[in-house]
């Protein structure tokens, strides 16, 4: 039996499940500097409005807001600077053929802590439209309707 390794989520992006479908979901490590991680340990990040790009076989996240660390001075870094994944070569150039296809794109999905590293999880996706979006919300009151009747029979 494998044990399962903790994770500490951080922070999470719920807004790309309601704009993307996921295909595939990719883990990374992140390069970070030392007020950079004091700051994700107490949660101060925010991955709603970044994106990720593959410039000369190099990974990077942008727009990943990591609020300054309070206690830090003048070593605290840009908040919005872009920060490298760490990925396999491999892993690389198989995102990279996957993301010329027309549609898709990676959008981080969550950052934790795994066995200490700061990991950020990403996902292979592409862009829903306005009726697919209006179909999930549908779905969602259906289900939600569902489950207030089954709990009103069940009293």
């Amino acid at each position: 039996m494998a044990k399962e390794e903790p994770r500490k989520l951080v922070c999470n992006n719920k807004k790309a499940y309601h704009d993307y479908f996921v295909e595939e979901k990719y883990e990374a490590g992140l390069a970070l500097h030392g007020t950079e991680v004091k700051s994700l340990r107490l949660g101060k990040c925010s991955v709603k409005e970044s994106f990720i790009k593959i410039d000369k076989d190099e990974v990077w996240v942008y727009g990943m807001h990591i609020s300054p660390y309070e206690m830090g001075n003048i070593f605290n870094k840009d908040p919005l600077r872009p920060k490298k994944l760490l990925l396999h070569k491999a892993e690389i150039l198989k995102l990279k053929t996957k993301i010329t296809e027309k549609g898709y794109t990676l959008i981080p999905l969550e950052v934790y802590f795994k066995e200490g590293r700061a990991k950020l999880e990403f996902g292979l996706c592409k862009g829903k439209k306005l009726y697919d979006k209006r179909e999930d919300i549908a779905k969602k009151d259906e289900r939600r309707e569902n489950e207030r009747e089954f709990k009103v029979k069940n009293l």
